[in-house]
């Protein structure tokens, strides 16, 4: 096989990949179990933490337009995203669905930017956790030294700079929690998933309705603030936004890699991606409109957005615990869907030799990528001690939007290379649909300042090297010719 006939073969069989590295992983999940792990993976930093940055700095009470554009986006990618999940429903997502039609090194770019998507992205939630636990036991009179509660690099006019604290200790402990939990089981750990989902909903829709009550419409007025240059207010403000906001939308998709533990993927997928996507956003949608409308936007650039809102009315106060419980919740399922999401793509890669052998094992009496999942968590726990969030998110936005733009890509070029494939879900107008997909992602990405593509040319880079390097000598595509 020549080599460039290698780096662009595709795979076209997933029949065996459930066997094909010892026992097979359980099936245990049905359609609400699935819409659980989305809502778990969405519901998080972006409802409590980068909501309040963006109006402030950005869109003002307009940010509900930025979360609408992004989650139109994000819809794009969404039925997308369905349509592959009944086409190849086994557990390796965006990287499976380009290699079965984009090729093997485009498989392999969205496989190691979907590490940005998971593994980092979880680092960068565990990071905002310890911020409201660190205000909850403030509430609570108890107090941890800011040595064991800060990361020990900042990033500061575009250099790392040391803080004179240790770690952050409490990101660590609740990633090593999470951890053993997905390392025990998926029923263990979805069933923890949807009990958090529970409390987090029920907690935010009672903000929104007892929030709604001293809503002060001036706030909002005027509802779009006049540009003042550098993408602050206006439409380019509103833009960036939409940018910044995608944040929180990342991690619907991540219910597409547990369709190998799915009772009926073919049924149960669609309905968890686009029914998770739907309810995040109407409670996003809630969840601005209040906090725009309770202060005025420009007290919302804070770590705690939610509780600023809330100081504004001292009725309110009463809702405060209410807020950091809800926020610790809602940020532990995050990190547990991630951790749950990243083995899975290694498994997958290692099995189509991508990654050694070891990346591909399954714990015969758990039933779960157990060495994967130990890798992860102590990648995730490590970059969560060290390295402050603003460095992770951004990163963790570009992986996303590139992998979105590839499944939407994918799917068109399904379309024409296979038309007579069986689709128990067809993305409907799949030309427009798709097409817009690609379009919405790559002008978000054109949002992102030069020194964000610069870290994602080193990453990108890093994973060439490690593709040459094993992936490409050992691809089992390769070693079937």
């Amino acid at each position: 096989m020549s080599m460039l006939h290698q780096l662009f073969a595709r795979k076209t069989s997933f029949d065996n990949d459930d066997h094909a590295q010892g026992p097979a992983l359980r099936r245990t999940l049905g359609p609400w179990g699935i819409t659980a792990l989305g809502i778990g993976s969405v519901i998080g930093t972006g409802i409590f933490v980068v909501t309040g940055t963006a109006a402030a700095e950005y869109a003002g009470p307009a940010v509900l337009i930025s979360f609408i554009l992004a989650a139109i986006c994000s819809g794009f990618s969404a039925l997308c995203y369905a349509e592959f999940a009944t086409l190849i429903p086994i557990s390796g997502s965006s990287y499976s669905y380009a290699y079965a039609t984009l090729g093997e090194v485009v498989a392999w770019f969205i496989g190691w930017n979907m590490v940005l998507e998971y593994g980092i992205s979880a680092s960068a939630v565990a990071t905002s956790w310890t911020g409201y636990f660190t205000s909850l036991l403030d509430t609570l009179g108890m107090h941890l030294p800011k040595a064991l509660t800060m990361a020990p690099l900042a990033f500061t006019d575009g250099h790392l700079v040391g803080t004179g604290a240790l770690l952050n200790l409490p990101a660590v402990a609740i990633v090593a929690a999470l951890t053993w939990l997905c390392y025990v089981g998926i029923r263990e750990s979805s069933g923890l998933n949807a009990l958090m989902v529970v409390l987090k909903v029920g907690l935010i829709v009672v903000i929104i309705i007892a929030g709604a009550r001293y809503v002060n419409v001036d706030n909002w007025h005027p509802f779009i603030p006049a540009h003042q240059g550098n993408d602050k207010y206006g439409w380019s403000g509103i833009f960036r936004a939409a940018a910044m906001v995608f944040f929180a939308y990342i991690g619907f998709e991540a219910t597409s890699t547990a369709a190998q533990e799915c009772k009926n993927p073919q049924r149960d997928l669609p309905f968890g991606i686009l029914v998770s996507l739907i309810l995040c956003t109407l409670l996003y949608l809630g969840m601005a409109a209040v906090m725009t409308g309770l202060v005025p936007y420009s007290m919302l650039d804070v770590a705690d957005p939610v509780v600023a809102a809330l100081r504004g009315h001292p009725e309110l106060t009463w809702l405060r615990p209410l807020v950091e419980v809800g926020a610790l919740i809602g940020l532990s399922s995050v990190i547990l869907v991630m951790i749950i999401a990243q083995p899975r793509i290694f498994m997958i890669m290692a099995r189509d030799g991508m990654l050694p052998k070891v990346f591909a094992k399954v714990h015969p009496r758990h039933r779960t990528p157990h060495i994967n999942t130990l890798i992860t968590g102590f990648g995730i726990a490590v970059l969560a001690a060290v390295f402050p969030l603003d460095l992770l998110a951004d990163l963790t936005s570009m992986g996303t939007l590139i992998a979105f733009t590839a499944v939407c890509a994918g799917v068109l070029v399904l379309r024409y290379t296979q038309p007579d494939l069986k689709r128990t879900f067809r993305v409907p107008w799949a030309p427009v649909i798709c097409v817009a997909g690609v379009l919405s992602c790559a002008f978000l990405l054109s949002q992102m300042n030069w020194f964000n593509w610069m870290l994602m040319l080193v990453w990108t880079v890093l994973g060439l090297a490690i593709y040459f390097g094993f992936g490409y000598r050992h691809s089992r595509l390769r070693s079937n010719q």
